[in-house]
């Protein structure tokens, strides 16, 4: 209970920076799996075992976003269920369902990408010198699937009640395992891609034990228990999937764009795989503090609609917003005039930095437009309203960048014109999903918001 944060009454932006900036540092530590994963090999196997670790991002999320993007439904489920107070049998059900998906859908999507990472690297025109190395990275990642679901789904139950201090202990655990094994593994016993892949999986593995082993301990309704986990309850599916289901299309979404641009890179040679792979890193630290914000705006109103407080819904958007920005912009201004060095921390070669820090001059700026993007996506999947904000993505997300990557020559224009249509999208993306919303609340307001 001392986890827990009252997000239906009293302050809204200090409870918001109380839950915001465990989670801040737990994406942030998240993130440092992979990038100490690229900075060991960049650093001691050299820039095409660089290229190879760094360009799996898109391929891995690409399988794996369906199944993440499903825990959005439990963040949502859960909250709305603790706002409306005396629902912990439900509670327990949504919490069990979920964690029986994460880890029979682990497993399912881990083969399939286990199997299927030939082929998707042979679409993206992997080059002949990475491959290899590619591919044997891809395999041993994809076994550590069912422990990436497992913690993710346990985590956002955990959040629902606000919750994210818990989440932040254990990745700096496993974090720090993950580190020192990379350490062993490439250093001392000279292993490359493999090493970084084979440190990878055990720290999720031990992420994942931790967060069981908190949801074991608990006495409240987010007890875990094996017996319950075998007889998952259809309702509780059925709901997770409406809201998960859309969020997770999105996810994809997002991951089929990317694969296509990181297709598109490719044809640049391993150097600028290697520099962009680089700043992507650099990149999602950006993007993984400003996302924060994105996840305290949808579970706050998520828990108001479930206790009915339609007024507090416009504060906490405000608020979230204001925070992400803040974050976005000190964030991104460290970035820029430090990217020349940041680029250095992975690789020496001055070619790959001067490629590296090319892409952070031209996106860090715009990246505060994608922290937009995501808080007001979370405040349309708060308010119900799971499909909006998947049906303009699809448009505005996929299917521009699609269309930009398709007419754009890469032997004629440089790989910089490919960095541009990032923000083009994003602006276009935040245009329409402020439009949604301002039409959703005007709409909530006219007919009265009920409980769901």
């Amino acid at each position: 209970m001392k986890q827990k944060i009252d997000m239906i009454n009293g302050p809204i932006l200090s409870r918001v920076l109380v839950f915001a900036i465990p989670l801040m540092a737990s994406n942030v530590l998240q993130l440092l799996f992979n990038a100490v994963d690229i900075v060991v090999v960049g650093r001691f196997a050299g820039h095409t075992s660089l290229a190879a670790v760094g360009s799996t991002t898109s391929i891995v999320n690409l399988f794996t976003n369906l199944l993440i993007g499903m825990s959005v439904g439990v963040n949502v489920l859960v909250a709305r269920f603790l706002g409306q107070g005396g629902q912990d049998r439900q509670i327990s059900k949504v919490l069990h369902t979920s964690l029986f998906v994460a880890l029979a859908g682990g497993v399912v999507l881990g083969g399939a990408g286990f199997a299927a990472s030939p082929a998707v690297l042979r679409w993206m025109d992997s080059p002949a010198d990475t491959y290899p190395l590619t591919l044997l990275y891809l395999r041993i990642y994809f076994c550590g699937t069912p422990f990436v679901m497992f913690y993710n789904y346990g985590a956002a139950a955990l959040r629902a009640r606000g919750d994210t201090r818990r989440p932040l202990v254990y990745l700096t655990v496993s974090g720090v395992v993950n580190l020192v094994l990379n350490l062993i593994f490439v250093i001392a016993l000279h292993m490359k891609v493999e090493g970084v892949a084979l440190a990878t999986v055990i720290s999720q593995l031990l992420s994942a034990y931790l967060v069981l082993r908190c949801l074991k301990k608990g006495d409240g309704p987010l007890h875990f228990s094996w017996g319950e986990l075998r007889a998952p309850d259809w309702w509780s599916f059925r709901a997770i999937a409406r809201v998960g289901i859309p969020a997770g299309v999105q996810g994809c979404l997002f991951s089929l764009s990317n694969v296509v641009i990181q297709g598109a890179i490719n044809s640049y040679g391993s150097v600028v795989m290697a520099g962009s792979s680089a700043s992507i890193n650099v990149e999602s630290f950006l993007n993984a503090a400003m996302n924060a914000f994105h996840h305290a705006c949808q579970t706050f109103i998520s828990q108001n609609v479930g206790a009915g407080r339609q007024e507090r819904i416009g504060p906490i958007l405000r608020r979230c917003l204001g925070c992400q920005l803040g974050v976005g912009a000190a964030l991104g201004a460290l970035i820029y005039l430090l990217r020349f060095q940041l680029i250095g921390l992975y690789n020496t070669d001055p070619a790959v930095i001067a490629v590296g820090a090319q892409r952070l001059a031209v996106l860090v700026a715009p990246y505060l437009l994608l922290g937009m993007v995501d808080v007001l996506t979370g405040a349309v999947r708060g308010c119900g309203a799971a499909l909006a904000p998947v049906i303009i993505n699809l448009l505005g997300t996929c299917g521009l960048r699609l269309v930009w990557i398709s007419v754009l020559d890469t032997a004629v224009y440089g790989v910089e014109y490919v960095y541009l249509c990032y923000p083009v999208t994003w602006t276009v993306v935040t245009v329409c999903l402020t439009v949604c919303y301002i039409h959703l609340r005007q709409k909530q307001k006219k007919e009265g918001l009920a409980p769901c």
